[in-house]
């Protein structure tokens, strides 16, 4: 499952023949009206015990690891509409040939264009030549795999539902994670490809990163390595600046990060349990179990959008229609879609929460995750200051929870412990956090409630350090305050912009370091929380700066 591609077009696996995985087909017809096909994964009990038993060892393995055992952090580059994914940099073989793949939880072999290939696309960097690596090795034939024309190599095969493909030979080699992951060269299998097609042909990026489950997935290669542990995560960017982090392996989880149980047994994709939605506060009215058809409600990093069964779909978006009943409608980017859109929303991201609806997801044990208007809608392509609707009709039971979904929140895939959590964040400045052992914790979104007395979520340590300066050094991420505001006319609101601009004048930084982290309000009284940052050219604080401004 699991590639995207720019706009409608959701990514999921119609046929996958390679070493260790069942064969799945399924019907690829009318694609773009039907975006939504997951495959129908074929399995037996002797297949249901390998799973619980490969569980079972991995929980035994979990309890040996040093709580210093390393991570590969590394950053995601790109824009999730723009480009309709998100990539990172992977070197593989010695010495290193550099390659962008798309990061993907709903694909499990990672691929990259091979020398020989006789039908690639030109992409981003050269292909990957065999012959210049000498650490190099084919995966050679066996009964547990698809073998070549001559049974020497083993084979892959993927194929996706808006008909694209990808093909090739299985490789073993080293593989690298960048200067700015602890994790040294681990070698790993992946696929060399002699064929490419559709999208996967066209697209700059030179190919995936497969992050789901089973055994050539690069997260699963590393955990049978014990190396790292059974976790990864994944952070995407916000609307108007993209980017963001990834780290393989654990993580400690802000005491805040809200989780879901994930069944590892009831689909090959990463699910959580959705319960219900809400709207504005406003449950949907919709048949109990709704978000528990099929497969469940997947999460998929490799697809764009989201979507919903039509009865969910139907109700939220009639629900947002409600709630934004003042908004010019307008006709969508793409004339072969029916897009919802709406204009006069303003081209400034940061004030599109009052004027679109919060929207709730609630799971299970009865947690929320709350939904920004950036994660449920598109930027208008062709009509400024227009947005529309990024969660869609589809025709299957299943529920797909595309990256929009998840932009500006880390998600913690905790495979060890069958959960995923979720923690909204600045995805954006976390690949900095990532990099440095001990540092400060990225800019909470900032979160506007009408009657809350909602915190600042607390500081994230990923290396699994406490979040506090170590004796003798003093590293200042960054410095917040409260500010307490009285407006004698309820019609009257601060203008954050304004005082932005003065605080930054008062306190002698640039403007760009002052941040707006957090804004509760009850009735005329406003509680302000604001961030002075680093300067763009640093890391840190200056000790000397940050006294100067603990002392004003």
């Amino acid at each position: 499952m699991a590639r995207t591609w720019l706009h409608r077009t959701s990514s999921l696996l119609i046929v996958c023949s390679v070493l260790w995985f069942h064969l799945a087909t399924v019907d690829a017809k009318h694609h773009h009206r039907r975006p939504m096909v997951l495959p129908l994964h074929l399995s037996s009990r002797n297949h249901s015990l390998h799973r619980h038993v490969d569980n079972l060892r991995r929980h035994l393995q979990q309890s040996e690891f040093s709580p210093s055992i390393p991570n590969a952090r590394m950053r995601l580059y790109d824009d999730l509409l723009s480009n309709g994914y998100y990539t990172t940099r992977l070197w593989i073989g010695t010495p290193p040939q550099e390659f962008a793949l798309i990061v993907d939880t709903g694909s499990t072999v990672t691929y990259v264009p091979c020398s020989s290939c006789a039908q690639c696309g030109k992409h981003q960097d050269p292909r990957f030549q065999p012959d210049l690596s000498s650490t190099y090795q084919p995966v050679k034939c066996n009964p547990s795999c698809n073998c070549d024309d001559e049974q020497k190599q083993c084979t892959y095969d993927r194929r996706y539902a808006e008909m694209s493909s990808s093909s090739g030979v299985l490789g073993e080699d080293v593989v690298s994670f960048g200067n700015e992951s602890e994790l040294v060269p681990q070698r790993a299998v992946f696929g060399c490809e002699n064929m490419e097609t559709g999208d996967l042909y066209s697209q700059r990026a030179d190919g995936i990163m497969g992050l789901g489950r089973g055994r050539l997935s690069i997260v699963d290669q590393l955990v049978d390595k014990s190396v790292i542990g059974d976790s990864f995560s994944l952070c995407y960017g916000g609307m108007d600046v993209g980017g963001g982090a990834m780290v393989l392996g654990n993580i400690t989880p802000p005491p805040d990060m809200v989780f879901s149980h994930s069944d590892p047994f009831r689909s090959p994709y990463y699910n959580i349990e959705l319960k219900e939605m809400h709207v504005a506060g406003k449950p949907l009215k919709l048949h109990p179990g709704i978000f528990d058809g099929r497969h469940g409600t997947v999460l998929d990093s490799g697809t764009t959008y989201a979507y919903l069964p039509k009865a969910a779909f139907v109700a939220f978006r009639d629900a947002i229609i409600r709630e934004v009943h003042f908004l010019k409608r307008v006709h969508g980017p793409d004339p072969n879609y029916d897009d919802i859109c709406f204009s006069s929303a303003g081209r400034d991201f940061s004030q599109l929460a009052k004027i679109f609806p919060e929207v709730e997801m609630v799971f299970n044990n009865g947690k929320k995750l709350l939904l920004s208007p950036e994660n449920y809608l598109f930027q208008h392509t062709k009509v400024s200051g227009a947005y529309c609707l990024g969660i869609f009709q589809n025709a299957e039971a299943t529920t797909l929870l595309g990256g929009i979904v998840v932009r500006n929140t880390l998600v913690t895939y905790d495979r060890g412990n069958d959960r995923i959590g979720f923690w909204k964040t600045n995805c954006s400045e976390l690949w900095r956090r990532v990099q440095f052992p001990g540092a400060p914790a990225p800019a909470p979104l900032v979160s506007q409630s009408k009657d809350t007395n909602m915190e600042i979520p607390p500081a994230l340590a990923p290396s699994g350090l406490p979040p506090n300066v170590l004796p003798g050094s003093f590293r200042i991420g960054f410095i917040t305050f409260d500010m307490s505001i009285s407006a004698n006319d309820s019609n009257l609101k601060p203008n954050f912009k304004e005082l932005a601009d003065l605080i930054s004048q008062e306190l002698e930084v640039d403007k760009s370091q002052v941040h707006l982290l957090n804004v509760t309000s009850k009735g005329n009284d406003f509680l302000v929380r604001w961030g002075i940052f680093p300067a763009a050219s640093a890391n840190y604080i200056s000790n000397t700066t940050a006294l100067v401004l603990s002392l004003l």
